[in-house]
């Protein structure tokens, strides 16, 4: 599919999308259905496709901005290491966020990508190279989805008619109790990508989202494509999302004001 020539984008911006859809036609869609996996330490799954992106990802970032990668592939201590040290500048990416999707032909997942700078993502790229659908953002410059700038909206949808994202698997037992018995919301999906969940969420896909724990790689740039478009976002324990745990942060967000507030108390008043 050919996208419009992205408008207002940086020269930086437009490079890093560059290498993003590169190194996902040439390294990931290629072993799509095709590749062989194996379990990490922490259980989730780790394929050739990430490894092989991973790397070149890395070279194809620091030609662009000369700065360590933090990458999900990645040990914890060299990734805790890369975070402590990489305060004046850092990458960081998630080569295929969603890798059980991506290993049982399930098309919802994205490679991931974010720079940082004094800890604070400035520019997000999240890309799933099945629809062939990009979200990217700049701090203070506003999103774009395909090269169009992302539109902030006004959202009316009352919380009793909304549609939920949200991930059960690492939420609060109380709280997913509630949940299963009367939740608040219309309808729930969950598809198992969260750089995706931010995205759609930003574009007003979901009215509301809920995760329990995310890593960096996770929220990096998802994080920053939707506040780009005026969303908010919020911990369970937090309302400064910037103040959750950068390994383990659980999220609530939605793009309209009234609406997330009204999920937040929800939440929270479930949660006790």
């Amino acid at each position: 599919m050919n996208h419009p020539a992205p408008r207002g984008m940086s020269a930086v911006l437009k490079a890093v999308v560059a290498a993003v859809k590169l190194v996902a036609s040439e390294e990931i869609m290629p072993r799509y259905l095709k590749v062989s996996h194996q379990h990490k330490h922490d259980g989730s799954l780790c394929t050739e496709a990430d490894v092989s992106a991973q790397t070149v990802l890395i070279k194809k970032l620091q030609a662009i901005v000369n700065v360590p990668v933090l990458g999900e592939e990645m040990g914890e201590a060299e990734q805790h290491a890369l975070w402590d040290a990489g305060h004046e500048g850092l990458w960081c990416i998630d080569p295929i966020d969603g890798t059980s999707n991506f290993t049982r032909g399930l098309p919802y997942f994205a490679v991931s990508v974010a720079l940082l700078r004094e800890h604070k993502s400035v520019m997000g790229v999240v890309y799933n190279p099945v629809s062939d659908e990009l979200f990217a953002a700049e701090a203070g410059k506003g999103a774009f989805m395909n090269g169009e700038k992302m539109l902030v909206r006004e959202f009316s949808t009352p919380l009793a008619q909304a549609l939920a994202c949200v991930d059960l698997k690492r939420l609060p037992a109380k709280l997913l109790k509630k949940l299963a018995s009367k939740p608040p919301y219309a309808s729930q999906r969950n598809f198992g990508a969260s750089a995706l969940d931010w995205c759609y969420t930003a574009a007003g896909r979901y009215d509301v989202y809920l995760h329990g724990g995310q890593k960096l790689w996770d929220y990096a740039a998802g994080e920053l494509i939707l506040r780009e478009t005026g969303a908010l976002a919020s911990c369970i324990e937090h309302d400064d999302f910037a103040q959750g745990d950068i390994w383990q942060r659980s999220v609530i967000a939605g793009r309209d004001a009234a609406l997330v507030e009204e999920w937040k108390n929800w939440i929270r008043e479930a949660n006790k």
